[in-house]
């Protein structure tokens, strides 16, 4: 006799840290990974979004429209909204990109060698948004560039953080 059992489902997930009604980053917390089809994908973001951030290009460079924004606040995946980089830690590193010496938290960016396996590409944790890149040419106090693709990326000003609530940060 034939087995029946139904196939079973299982949901990734990430710890991550994300802001809480009160506009605190708090976590880690886990939470589901988030997984779209490219059809999905596309219907949520405009074309050069869905191009740099999942089908990994680079924009040009000195083009971006973060670039030169000085604004205290947080910058946040464009796919998935999860906190990636505080102005605090933004730098001018002239290379033409946003370009930052750490993220929000260690747990919001992976890194993975880039297809070319040059480079270390990072990704967003929650969804694997293609960010951009990291060297080690930053300054103190990592020596890191995290430098990030603007069509990846979503600014929230440091006085409209509570916009970015996670409801699984609740109670948080």
């Amino acid at each position: 006799m034939k087995s029946t059992t139904a196939p079973t489902s299982t949901t990734t997930t990430v710890k991550v840290k994300v802001f809480n009604a009160k506009g605190q980053l708090v976590g880690p917390i886990d939470m589901p990974k988030v997984t779209k089809t490219d059809a999905q994908w596309k219907a949520l973001l405009t074309e050069e979004q869905y191009q740099i951030a999942r089908a990994k290009n680079t924009e040009p460079s000195f083009c971006g429209n973060l670039l030169d924004n000085h604004q205290d606040g947080v910058y946040s995946c464009v796919c998935c909204g999860l906190p990636l980089f505080a102005s605090n830690s933004k730098f001018n590193s002239g290379t033409g990109w946003p370009s930052f010496f750490q993220p929000i938290s260690a747990e919001n960016v992976t890194e993975k060698t880039d297809r070319d396996g040059m480079r270390a590409e990072i990704l967003c944790a929650r969804c694997d948004c293609h960010l951009g890149h990291v060297f080690d040419d930053g300054p103190r106090p990592t020596g890191l560039r995290f430098c990030v693709n603007s069509a990846s990326l979503k600014f929230t000003p440091q006085d409209k953080l509570v916009s970015l609530a996670d409801p699984a940060a609740q109670g948080s």
